[in-house]
C-alpha cells in the first residue's frame, strides 16, 4: 500500500514539471528511495522540496521511516527515454549480445537509439583490418544495459 501511495503522491507532485520519476524502492524495513531526473539535470532544492513534500505525507500514515530524494547517479543504467536524450552526444558503453560496446551515443527516436562505435573492420584491397566507425542500433528493451561511459 505504501509504494502505491508514494508513486501517487510523486506523480501528483512531478506533474506540470519537466521532471520525470525513474526510481522508486520501498524496503521491507521502509526505506524508500526516491530518483528523479530531467533534461536540464536535477536541481537539490527540487529535490529538497519534494522530500519536504514527501515527509508531510508520510508522517500522517507511516511513523517509521527513512527517505532518500535525490538524481539518478551517474554510473546507474539508464531506465528512461529522458536520460537516453540526456546523454546524447556523450560517450556510453552498452553491453548487448554479450558484449560490450563503447561509443558515442548519436540518435534517440521513439523506438530505438544508436550508437557510433570504433571498431576494425574488413575492408575490399586492404590485407589488414581498419578502424572505422559503425552505428549499431538498439530498441530500448535489447540491451542488457546502458550507462554513461565514465573515463577515467
Amino acid at each position: 500500500m505504501l509504494k502505491e501511495d508514494l508513486q501517487e503522491w510523486i506523480e501528483e507532485y512531478l506533474k506540470g514539471t519537466d521532471y520525470e520519476l525513474v526510481t522508486l524502492n520501498v524496503s521491507a524495513g521502509n526505506d524508500i528511495l526516491v530518483e528523479v531526473d530531467r533534461l536540464a539535470g536535477v536541481d537539490v532544492d527540487f529535490c529538497a522540496e519534494l522530500n519536504h513534500f514527501l515527509v508531510e505525507k508520510l508522517d500522517d500514515v507511516e511513523p517509521d521511516y527513512s527517505l532518500e530524494v535525490g538524481s539518478v547517479s551517474l554510473t546507474d543504467p539508464f531506465k528512461t527515454k529522458i536520460q537516453y536524450e540526456k546523454n546524447l552526444g556523450h560517450d556510453v558503453e552498452v553491453l548487448a549480445d554479450g558484449k560490450k560496446f563503447h561509443g558515442q551515443l548519436v540518435s534517440v527516436d521513439e523506438d530505438t537509439f544508436s550508437v557510433d562505435v570504433e571498431e576494425k573492420v574488413a575492408v575490399e584491397g586492404k590485407k589488414r583490418k581498419q578502424t572505422q566507425s559503425v552505428t549499431h542500433t538498439w530498441r530500448y528493451d535489447e540491451p542488457k544495459y546502458v550507462k554513461y561511459d565514465l573515463k577515467f
